[in-house]
């Protein structure tokens, strides 16, 4: 049974943790040199120390000591975070090639799967639940390997991928507290709270970033949090509950494999036409496009949790809704129609009429 006392003092641990040992970790990156400087890619002009998602571990590390979270797969989740985490850093200061750090997370998503956790099953309305058989395995890989790139290449603006991890881990816990995922409710809290607390630190304007060492860390917590909690949830339509969580960094990803894809680039090489990048090239301020997709992440976060136990028909309506608002935000970001904004335009000129008629 859920103690929502312990949990708020989990969370109290981790926020407080992440929020102090911030500061000797931006000393170390700036001793140890791993430094992030600007370039014709990147928008921000200082040179800012790098790995802050140390700080975020260790302050979840320590809410765990107080907390105690129990299952049987968390010395292998520990393991495969540990990997992560040191996969990142070596990235944060040498840069290593993109088949080294997909290696890291391969050795990370295995620890994963020889402790049993995989996703081995699906609900689709209409068809049930769905044995994946042998097929789990490689589910499990995409899973883990996909959403954590997802959280790294969102990671472009201060507070970026802080907040929207923060707001997915949050629609998460709801629905954690909801089904009584003990598990998945603890280390979202643990991780919430470390969040927040590195987000003080992280905000615009930045005085650290979490670097590869702290995306690669949330991507793979968030994977592992929606395996021991949403992809357990026997609710219709589950499978597409994490997406929807998602939605921002997941489309973000595809869109940015498609455009490279149809540009005959390396889908594996970073570029500056994100979400993010094309909000700025847009005309929105540093901040207001970090508040804009933090607003679209909270609206599907809030989706999700509506979805997770909905009817069907409901489920349907509501999945063709999240279809045209992802549209929408493309429309914002100017990622379709070659720039073109049809519905955004309309639903303008939509409010200025009715300015007039009052």
């Amino acid at each position: 049974m859920l103690n929502y006392i312990e949990l708020a003092i989990a969370f109290l641990i981790a926020l407080l943790s992440t929020l102090i040992l911030t500061y000797p970790v931006k000393k170390l990156a700036v001793k140890l040199k791993v430094m992030d400087f600007p370039n014709h890619r990147k928008i921000h002009k200082a040179i800012t120390p790098k790995l802050g998602g140390i700080a975020i571990f260790l302050g979840v590390i320590l809410a765990g000591f107080y907390i105690k979270p129990e299952n049987e797969h968390l010395p292998e989740i520990l393991a495969g975070a540990i990997v992560i985490l040191i996969t990142g850093a070596i990235d944060d200061k040498y840069e290593i090639r993109p088949v080294i750090k997909l290696t890291g997370q391969l050795i990370a998503a295995s620890f994963l799967i020889s402790s049993g956790l995989i996703i081995d099953r699906i609900t689709i309305p209409f068809f049930g639940m769905i044995d994946l058989g042998i097929v789990s395995v490689l589910v499990t890989v995409l899973w883990v390997i996909g959403i954590t790139n997802a959280i790294n290449l969102i990671d472009g603006l201060d507070g970026l991928a802080t907040g929207v991890s923060t707001i997915a881990l949050i629609s998460m816990f709801i629905m954690a507290l909801i089904d009584v995922q003990l598990t998945a409710a603890y280390l979202c809290i643990m991780l919430i709270g470390a969040n927040i607390g590195f987000l003080f630190h992280n905000f615009y304007p930045a005085k650290i970033y979490m670097g590869d060492t702290g995306s690669n860390f949330l991507g793979y917590a968030i994977a592992v949090v929606s395996m021991l909690g949403l992809f357990k949830n026997i609710a219709l339509f589950s499978f597409i509950i994490p997406i929807i969580v998602l939605a921002v960094p997941i489309f973000d990803t595809l869109f940015a494999i498609v455009r490279r894809a149809y540009n005959k680039e390396n889908i594996m090489l970073a570029d500056n036409k994100h979400i993010h990048y094309r909000l700025l090239h847009a005309g929105y301020s540093h901040r207001k496009s970090v508040l804009i997709i933090y607003g679209f992440s909270a609206l599907f976060g809030c989706m999700a949790i509506l979805l997770s136990n909905a009817k069907l028909y409901v489920t349907i309506i509501a999945f063709f809704i999240v279809l045209v608002i992802i549209h929408i935000f493309a429309e914002y970001a100017g990622l379709v129609l070659n720039g073109r904004k049809p519905v955004v335009d309309a639903w303008k000129k939509l409010i200025k009429r009715r300015e007039r008629g009052q």
